[in-house]
């Protein structure tokens, strides 16, 4: 029997260990690493190569979204499923575009969560039936598709990295640190993204960073 390889990845430790007992009760699946954050889940799904990939979306240092885009472009073959408490049609969007399989809701993981494994495992979708009927309410309105066009499209993606971090409370140092980038680098960027989103001040930059998703309050 081929073992099922998993990432997990939630920045609460208890969601960690339910979501980890819950998956190992399958024969042959294998949780093969877990992560507090964003930045962890992509550098542990890089070195462990899982075959899915189970995110949360408000994680520090790197939200799921994020986390989940830079997975998928650095490991097509992994899928990637969503866990959250968060249920919006923005949501539902932005978690097709960042190309992952399937999206539970963490009240549902009870008898939601092998079936959604199972299912993008197998590279097919999986979308608890309360997300599914945002997906079809949301493609019948006029302009179908654009929901998740918001001012969010107008950064890369390395722009929103960016901005979780500063609406972290990180400064342009720290920044430069985590990303590996020049502090000069780090505030061209914050200067870039101020004037690509039109903020004049930082407690509009973290008013974003939450309402994107990016950061929780």
């Amino acid at each position: 029997m081929t073992t099922l390889r998993i990432l997990i990845a939630d920045d609460h430790e208890v969601v960690r260990r339910g979501v980890r007992v819950l998956l190992e009760s399958q024969p042959g699946w294998e949780v093969c690493a877990e992560a507090a954050n964003g930045r962890e889940a992509v550098s542990a799904a890089q070195r462990e190569h899982p075959d899915v990939a189970v995110l949360d979306i408000g994680m520090p240092e790197l939200n799921g979204f994020d986390a989940a885009r830079q997975i998928r472009h650095a490991l097509p073959e992994c899928e990637v499923l969503i866990l959250t408490l968060h249920e919006s049609e923005q949501v539902v969007h932005e978690v097709l575009n960042v190309g992952a399989r399937g999206y539970i809701l963490k009240s549902d993981a009870g008898r939601n969560l092998i079936a959604a494994v199972d299912s993008v495992s197998r590279h097919k979708q999986f979308f608890a039936a309360s997300v599914a009927d945002i997906v079809v309410q949301g493609y019948a309105k006029t302009g179908a598709g654009t929901a998740g066009a918001t001012v969010r499209g107008r950064l890369t993606p390395r722009q929103r990295e960016i901005v979780q971090l500063l609406a972290e409370g990180k400064s342009n140092k720290e920044v430069a640190s985590c990303l590996g980038i020049s502090v000069k680098t780090a505030e061209t960027h914050r200067n870039n993204i101020m004037r690509a989103l039109s903020f004049h001040s930082m407690s509009e930059l973290v008013r974003y960073a939450v309402r994107e998703k990016l950061t929780q309050a």
